[in-house]
């Protein structure tokens, strides 16, 4: 039996062209679970494999998507039976494997977690990589102190995937929110996922001065680096902490170490694609504890397999606000 699947292919000058094309069972690279793939979503990582790879991708052609969720159809694991759902983020699915913009997807049955109870394969690609990596973000900052009533939570980017769930997250647990954002049409979106305060992306976007400034933020969820991560540094509160998940704003790190070893700051490094199952679970029941579904829903944009190109090409511009969710079989 057939099936479509986005497909990028890289021709002799080394052009990438992606292409909606009909595929089988038998063009699939081989693995222990077959699940037939309901939705998937757009991440940066996604835009980059729709376009040039982004050294992400080795080997052509190659079908994108580090996100799906849909109904197991075959497995030859015993945890994983016909008519289960389940969700899958991270493993370099997507990347180093075939992923998501597919109507059917095979892979290994420790990449999967069951679909949470309370969630629909719809909302949880509405979730996807970057709401998954803001609940491990909100969970990390948790974990090292952070509680409601410390005082203002930064969320950087806070317009983008990550920030968008980070930011409703946040004030859904009764945190203050300060959404930091480049783009100033979003505010009233950000104050409608519970952002008490916005602010403007060049009033942080600086170079540090001073490797200390006053005590402002009781946490940072961070998805811009650079910079401003350098400049946030400075600015948290004696013992606070940063979980940095991002680095659209650069790689670099133009900081001093004062702010560790001065206030006690924490920099928490948050890895969404090699979590261990555990913890994937722990984040995923949270979310779906957590996460209010209707500011989930004012996030969602619905797109198609056939609108994959144009929305990877956007969203490495930084033209894409909130979360898309693909309709695989649209």
């Amino acid at each position: 039996m057939s099936f479509r699947a986005l497909m990028v292919d890289k021709d002799e000058s080394g052009a990438t062209h992606a292409a909606i094309r009909k595929i089988s069972q038998k063009d699939m690279p081989q693995s222990e679970v077959t699940v037939a793939v309901e939705y998937s979503t757009v991440n940066y990582k996604d835009g980059l494999c729709l376009g040039s790879g982004g050294g992400l991708v080795r080997n052509y052609p190659h079908i994108p998507g580090i996100d799906f969720a849909g109904t197991v159809e075959t497995s030859s694991d015993k945890r994983y039976k016909p008519g289960d759902k389940v969700v899958l983020t991270g493993w370099r699915v997507g990347e180093a494997h075939w992923g998501g913009y597919a109507e059917r997807a095979n892979v290994r049955a420790d990449w999967l977690v069951p679909l949470p109870k309370g969630l629909t394969t719809r909302q949880a690609m509405a979730v996807g990589t970057a709401g998954f990596t803001a609940m491990l973000a909100v969970m990390a900052l948790e974990d090292h102190g952070l509680k409601p009533g410390d005082g203002e939570v930064l969320v950087t980017g806070a317009a983008g995937g990550v920030g968008s769930v980070a930011t409703a997250i946040l004030a859904h647990l009764g945190h203050e929110v300060a959404a930091v954002t480049g783009r100033p049409e979003t505010a009233d979106y950000l104050k409608d996922l519970g952002a008490g305060r916005i602010v403007a992306r060049d009033d942080i976007n600086q170079t540090v001065k001073r490797p200390l400034e006053a005590e402002t933020w009781a946490g940072c969820v961070d998805a811009v680096g650079g910079a401003m991560l350098a400049r946030v540094l400075g600015q948290m509160k004696y013992g606070a902490s940063v979980a940095a998940v991002g680095l659209a704003g650069g790689a670099a790190l133009p900081a001093t170490v004062v702010p560790f070893l001065l206030r006690g700051v924490n920099l928490l490094g948050i890895d969404s694609v090699m979590q261990p199952y555990a913890n994937r679970l722990r984040a995923w029941e949270r979310i779906a504890r957590d996460l209010p579904l209707d500011r989930l829903e004012s996030m969602i944009r619905l797109a198609k397999l056939a609108d994959l190109p144009a929305l990877g090409a956007d969203i490495l511009a930084g033209k894409v606000r909130g979360r898309v969710v693909v309709d695989v079989n649209a």
